[in-house]
Order: C-alpha cells, then structure tokens, then sequence
C-alpha cells in the first residue's frame, strides 16, 4: 500500500532537468523515486516557469471573477469542456476517498489545450476536441494563459522524464503518449466557506490524470491525507508549484506511486484564487502498467477512462445535481 504518514510536503529541486548532467538527472531520480512512492506530493522549486507571469495570470483571474454574471455565464462551459463553470455545479461522486454529497464552494474558467479550426480531430468532433473561449472585453486573459500553458507544457514534459528514471525507465519512455497532450488550466476562486458538515472549496478526492501542477494565492487551504488519515497543510510556498501524482499515473507505475487525496477548505475569511495545470496524455493513449505490483491490471485508454469521470462528475454533461 502506498503511502505514508508524513507530516510536511517535501521539496524537488528541478534544476537538473534544465540541463545536460545525466548523473545529476539519475541522482534527482533516486530521491524523488520515494516522494512519489510514499507521498505523491511535492513542492516544485527552481524551475524556469517566471513568477511573474503566474502572478499575471492570477490578476487575469482576478479580473475574470469580478466580471457580472452575465458576462460570466455567457462563456458557460461547452460540450468540449470548456468555459466557465458555476458555483455548485460540479460535485466530485466518483471520489474513492469520501462521500461526496454537496457541491464544490467554487467557481471556475477551464481552458484546454489549443486545437486549430482545421485539426482532425476537431473536424471529427471527436470528444473534447472544440474551442476554448474567451471573454471578449478581456482580450489580455487569452494571451497570458496561452504564454503560460506553453511555459507549463515545457516543464511537464520534462517532469515526464524525471517521472521516467524515478520508474527505472528510459528517460524518452512517456514522450509518444504526449505527442498531443490533454491539457487542462483551470483558473479557479474560492469564496470564504462556512463551517459546516461536508461543506468544501474543493471534496476530498484525487486527480484523475498524470501529473498536476499546482500555483497557490498566499491564503493556504491546500491539505494533504497521509495514511494515518490526518489533514496535513500544504501552505503556499513563493516561486513553487505543488505537483501531484494524479490517478492515471498510479494505475501506469502499477500501484507504486501514490495519487494521494487532498482537499481544499478556505477558512481564510477572504477570497481565494488558484490555478492547476494538469498534463495528462493523449485521449488516444493506451495506458498499460509497468512497474509496482499490479502490472496485470487491465490496459485504460484514457479518452474512455476520461471521459467517464467528466460525465458523472459535472451537471452540464447531465450529472444529477447534488442535494
């Protein structure tokens, strides 16, 4: 069983994968092999990501919260999953770490990965394969998201390739399942949450891809479950991402990595603003163990396994609403 009961989110120094020392690429594999193993989160530091632009996507965000409803609604989330998303309209069912009966205390402006007017897929329309949108009276969000995803594209790439030797697998091993990536950015805020009984930002549950990449406001409310059950705080750390193995990563390293529940309470009394990134692979990719113990579970094609969790989970793919 994965996991274990840590008490504090340690910290992956990433400077080795911006350069050509292959020894140090090896070392840092060596360390970071337990962190995934026994935890599966970790602060992200000294990667080429510039704070300055997720402070500037974090104003864009704040700016997109503060429009009217109206203007807000106008971009409500399409079939392709994306736009934004009302509060109370997306309540985590199929978590496997707790009953989760009430919706989410958020609202949010999903963005995925770019796809041309001509692209195949899109002409197909195969799922997920549409438009983003954008708020025509705010034409700075579009750029800075687009300089940021591709800021954000580069550094998970690269993490596959830690993720790789951490798996005692050729570095290069991930790099065809990301060919064409499923990329999520969702700009997220958090109102002040009352204290009541199963009432969250965000429900106990874990991340349904690969890899997650967390950039947190200064107000905290991240927590962590260790495998004693106890809550462990993941505070904002300046210049950090937080990054998680999210489930489909768990299933590939055959149960060897952990994909660890987490939750979000904001008891800050103020607003809050968060933006993961989640890297996933391509909707077409065949997802077969190779490590851990549990390479005889079946292969996942993860558009299927995907695409299942958005329709049970999110009220505009018809998922009943919550009580």
């Amino acid at each position: 069983m994965t996991g274990t009961a840590f008490e504090e989110i340690p910290f992956i120094d990433v400077a080795p994968l911006y350069g050509e020392d292959s020894a140090a690429m090896l070392a840092l594999a060596a360390s970071c092999r337990s962190i995934l193993r026994d935890i599966g989160f970790a602060y992200i530091v000294n990667h080429a990501v510039p704070e300055a632009l997720v402070e500037r996507v974090r104003d864009e965000s704040k700016t997109f919260f503060a429009l009217s409803p109206e203007d807000k609604n106008a971009l409500a989330m399409n079939e392709w999953h994306r736009g934004y998303v009302t509060p109370n309209s997306s309540t985590i069912v199929t978590s496997t770490v707790a009953n989760n009966t009430k919706p989410n205390q958020s609202e949010s402006f999903m963005v995925m990965h770019e796809l041309a007017p001509d692209d195949p897929d899109r002409l197909a329309g195969r799922p997920l394969a549409g438009p983003n949108q954008w708020p025509a009276q705010q034409p700075a969000l579009r750029d800075t998201v687009r300089e940021y995803v591709t800021a954000m594209e580069d550094l998970s790439r690269r993490l596959t390739q830690l993720i790789a030797l951490c798996l005692d697998l050729p570095r290069d091993f991930f790099t065809p399942y990301f060919e064409r990536p499923t990329t999520f950015l969702r700009l997220l805020h958090y109102p002040p949450t009352p204290a009541e009984d199963g009432l969250f930002g965000s429900a106990p549950h874990t991340d349904y891809g690969f890899i997650t990449l967390l950039a947190q406001d200064d107000l905290g409310g991240l927590e962590v479950r260790n495998k004693a059950g106890e809550w462990i705080a993941a505070p904002p750390v300046p210049g950090s991402f937080v990054m998680n193995v999210a489930d489909i990563l768990a299933h590939w390293s055959g149960g060897l990595f952990a994909s660890t529940p987490h939750r979000v309470i904001n008891a800050s009394g103020r607003d809050r603003y968060s933006q993961p990134f989640f890297f996933d692979p391509s909707m077409d990719a065949m997802i077969t163990p190779v490590a851990g113990d549990r390479t005889d579970a079946p292969t996942i094609r993860y558009g299927d396994y995907l695409m299942e969790r958005l329709d049970k989970n999110y009220r505009y793919r018809g998922a009943p609403a919550a009580e």
